[in-house]
């Protein structure tokens, strides 16, 4: 036995002797510098001089990274039913003391009774409001019902302003489209040409959803 380990150390006399495979598998060294007239066994005190190297284990599980999907936009509503949108109609211009007619004709010229309507100007939901009037109102203009109560609330409040001036309704209609401010500046309806297209569409469909609404119209 001595014979054979002498025989594996002279034949690896070289200055250093070394083996590395992959990491996948067992590595060992010899650091042999010399054994010329020397004992061999001098040198390799029991596993002084040979070295192991075990494959490295990772820290945490070789898990492949889940596969994250870009945000989806979110999932439109169920569009509301014609009949559920003029339950919410009767409900809010009743509590706002309203013409449910009148209410009903905002919402047509504004979303066309599509509860999901949404304007490239940011205008949402059945009575179009901006995220700020809706804000004002503390409502969320994605509820229908928020939507309809906040929209018909503002109309109230519009009529409250302009009942006792000339062309009232005209005035309330033009307010709603373009703000009142427009409205007092210009006293009366803006001349823009949407507002004016807007005016006179509410008042197609009030006559059209309310015939005794026509003496409303005289305002």
């Amino acid at each position: 036995m001595r014979f054979a380990i002498l025989a594996l150390l002279v034949g690896c006399v070289a200055p250093a002797y070394s083996f590395a495979p992959k990491q996948d598998l067992l590595c060992f060294a010899f650091n042999v510098t010399s054994l010329r007239g020397a004992d061999p066994f001098q040198f390799f005190p029991p596993f002084e001089r040979l070295q192991f190297g075990w494959p490295a284990i990772p820290s945490s599980p070789l898990v492949p990274s889940p596969i994250h999907d870009s945000p989806s936009k979110p999932v439109p509503k169920p569009r509301l039913a014609q009949a559920d949108v003029l339950a919410l109609i009767e409900s809010a211009a009743a509590k706002h003391h309203v013409s449910a007619a009148f209410v009903k004709s905002i919402v047509a010229a504004e979303s066309n009774f599509d509860s999901n309507a949404v304007s490239p100007k940011g205008a949402i939901g059945l009575m179009q409001l901006m995220p700020d009037t809706a804000r004002q109102f503390g409502a969320d203009p994605t509820e229908p019902a928020q939507n309809v109560d906040a929209g018909t609330r503002y109309l109230r409040i519009l009529m409250n302003r302009y009942q006792k001036s000339r062309h009232w309704l005209k005035r309330v209609i033009a307010a709603y489209n373009a703000g009142p401010g427009n409205v007092d500046r210009y006293r009366g309806t803006p001349p823009f040409p949407e507002t004016r297209a807007y005016v006179a569409r509410v008042l197609a469909f009030l006559h059209r959803f309310d015939a005794p609404s026509k003496r409303l119209a005289r305002g």
